[in-house]
């Protein structure tokens, strides 16, 4: 008999809040993290979701005594820590950090490159900080990576390589990552409508989530998701366009949804990507109708958070999980008026629901698609 691989508890730090009771009651009061920000001299403010330096200070000192960390480490270490006080980490414990750019802010102005801007020496320096004993492992694949590391866990864990794991993502707003997504004319001039007929384009976002992943559970458990299925395809279209048919997200969700033996009609909903900007949206809407599941209650958090590359998977992963522990499919904020040529049964305002099984799907750059599918037990 296979192995059942769990997600059992998990915590984000994000501009809504620093932990996940915050972030929950911030969202069921509609608010977003989305506001007007000056983020570098050669560009006027636009909207992005920005955790406040000040009060990331504060939470940090009051946490840790050693501060000789970057800011994008202390989210780590802050969004990590009150799991690893509540699990034992062994000789057989995984330690998956997920992210797309990492310290890479620490490279303007410099003429070499510092130690902890490769990926590799910035999940050794928070693997030892909390004493991992096994090598860290480093999912860097766009937009998908938060997902995809989801997947990895499962994946090793049943192959028998790990007992379980800590996964962590993150990644912050920089320089470096506006001036990318501005030379694509991807930023949105408002506050971003995922699936609207008036979207213009994203709001950049940053955050740290993490979660423990285990095949063994114990009585105190006071929550257990089992992770269903999985895939990952990458249908090569373009280096930053979607398919204009689907057929990655089409793939990676069929795929995803037959490992885990359910149909269509058993998902109870759907925690998609919506990232706002005319493509992708019209993306998703193409393959979840491919998948017949056009009528399932659907919804984008990029309203609320922004796009927060590396960490948009697994903090929208746990956002799911927790409304299925509430009962509550959260709305798609900003969204109005149908704006894909395919119709999807988009959430507008918050409301009651039984949800036990969620699909959780991701896309990104150089054509990469990523689902998960998750049970509520």
């Amino acid at each position: 008999m296979m192995k059942e691989i769990y997600i059992t508890d998990y915590n984000c730090v994000t501009p809504l809040g620093f932990d996940v009771e915050s972030n929950w009651k911030a969202l069921l009061e509609g608010k977003s993290g989305v506001g007007l920000q000056k983020i570098t001299e050669n560009h006027e403010a636009f909207f992005v979701s920005k955790i406040d330096d000040k009060k990331l200070e504060n939470e940090f000192k009051n946490n840790f005594d050693n501060q000789d960390f970057t800011r994008l480490e202390k989210m780590f270490l802050l969004s990590l820590k009150p799991l690893v006080k509540k699990h034992q980490i062994s000789d057989d414990t995984a330690f998956i950090l997920s992210t797309t750019k990492g310290n890479i802010s620490l490279l303007k102005n410099k003429t070499t490159l510092p130690e902890s801007v490769y990926l590799s020496n910035l999940a050794q320096k928070i693997a030892d900080f909390f004493g991992f004993k096994t090598k860290p492992i480093v999912i860097s694949n766009a937009c998908v990576s938060g997902v995809m590391a989801i997947s990895v866990a499962k994946n090793m864990i049943l192959a028998g390589k790990y007992k379980d794991a800590f996964v962590i993502a993150g990644d912050e707003i920089s320089e470096f990552v506006v001036s990318g997504f501005n030379s694509f004319q991807a930023i949105g001039s408002e506050p971003c409508k995922p699936y609207d007929k008036n979207r213009n384009g994203i709001n950049l976002g940053e955050a740290t989530a993490a979660v423990y992943i285990t095949s063994e559970l114990n009585q105190s458990e006071k929550f257990k998701f089992k992770i269903l299925g999985d895939s990952a395809i990458n249908d090569a279209n373009h280096i930053s366009g979607p398919s204009r048919t689907g057929d990655g997200l089409y793939e990676s969700v069929k795929n995803a949804m037959k490992e885990a033996k359910i149909s269509a009609d058993q998902i109870d909903f759907i925690s998609a990507h919506g990232t706002s900007t005319l493509y992708n949206d019209e993306m998703e809407a193409i393959a979840f109708n491919r998948m017949n599941l056009q009528n399932v209650p659907l919804n984008s958090l990029k309203g609320f958070y922004g796009h927060c590359l590396g960490a948009a998977g697994l903090l929208e992963s746990i956002i799911s999980m927790e409304s299925a522990m509430h009962n509550t499919l959260i709305q798609s904020k900003n969204f109005e008026e149908q704006g894909t040529s395919k119709s999807l049964n988009i959430i507008k305002e918050n409301q009651p629901a039984t949800i036990k099984y969620i699909l959780k799907t991701a896309s990104g750059f150089g054509g990469c698609n990523a689902a998960i599918v998750l049970e509520k037990c």
